[in-house]
């Protein structure tokens, strides 16, 4: 039961910080499946910083500056879907997933040369970075947590009252609502379409990182996040969009994906089934709830339209 708990409350939050900054970008009108890309990349400049500075800052200057760094990599990186989707108008759904794509090829070119660079050239080409992950982990009785719920809990109360009880939010809103309106009462479109995909950027790279180092402490960038930003947007589209909704959604998927971690130590594993299956079951759960609940999805109305000021 405890490691139900304990595996459930890690992907809990790392599919809300992650569906949160999808929330944001597609509230701002820009569709953002460029998400699985930037946990890849959010988690590369995170466990960067931890392999590169473990041991030699400390404890507390470490986890913040790691953290910093994978938000600030994931912002980054959201960037370059801002300029494509919204300055240069390009289709969003195939930018989103040339980044995806990209994503991974840098991160393995970035670890593998980091890796023969410090082999001194022996010819290593792992794609594995190692790291410390214990200044993250903190034992409450039976359960273990770590730094990213609390930060998750944050993240997600300031969300909802961004988004619903500031005039900022109200912008935010407009902009994926109806830009023509919002910008004939002055509005910057461009501009908070930006902020959205940046704040996207900021959200996705810490859950990449939330993602790679509380569970484990030597990651293969081959695998990328084996899906988690995929179903970050199923947990989004879930929620409908609102901040509280995408918290409980990601605690249902949480659950299904925590299975994989737990069949071999529970009565699961009495069932015979093969780990494959349970890994498989987030994805299938999901695709299931979204073929009979996404008819009533209420999406931003302009999501995915490019703006154009002349037009209207």
């Amino acid at each position: 039961m405890f490691l139900l708990i304990k595996f459930t409350l890690l992907y809990a939050v790392v599919l809300s910080l992650v569906a949160l900054g999808g929330m944001f970008s597609e509230r701002s009108g820009v569709i953002n499946i460029a998400l699985e890309g930037i946990m890849a990349i959010g988690g590369l400049a995170g466990v960067f910083v931890l392999s590169l500075f473990g041991g030699s800052m400390p404890t507390p200057a470490l986890v913040a500056v790691s953290i910093l760094a994978s938000a600030l990599a994931g912002l980054v990186y959201s960037l370059l879907l801002g300029f494509s989707a919204i300055t240069l108008k390009a289709d969003q759904t195939i930018g989103g997933t040339a980044l995806n794509m990209m994503a991974t090829a840098f991160a393995i070119v970035v670890v593998k040369a980091f890796n023969n660079a410090n082999a001194n050239g022996s010819g290593a080409s792992s794609a594995k970075l190692t790291y410390d992950n214990s200044a993250f982990i903190y034992k409450l009785g039976p359960v273990t947590i770590n730094i990213f719920l609390i930060i998750g809990i944050i993240i997600l109360i300031c969300s909802h009252v961004f988004l619903f009880r500031t005039k900022w939010g109200l912008r935010l809103r407009a902009c994926g609502e109806h830009p023509q309106a919002a910008d004939s009462v002055g509005i910057n479109v461009y501009q908070w379409r930006y902020i959205g995909v940046m704040i996207s950027g900021v959200l996705g790279g810490i859950g990449g990182f939330a993602y790679i180092v509380p569970s484990v402490t030597t990651w293969n960038f081959e695998v990328g996040v084996a899906g988690a930003g995929f179903l970050a947007l199923a947990v989004m589209i879930f929620g409908q969009w609102k901040p509280y909704r995408i918290a409980a959604a990601a605690v249902f998927f949480a659950v299904f994906r925590s299975l994989a971690n737990i069949a071999d130590s529970t009565v699961l594993s009495t069932l015979g089934w093969s780990k494959n299956i349970y890994s498989m079951m987030p994805f299938i759960a999901s695709m299931i709830i979204l073929a009979f609940t996404s008819k009533n999805s209420q999406a931003p109305k302009a999501e995915g339209i490019p703006y154009d000021k002349g037009a209207r």
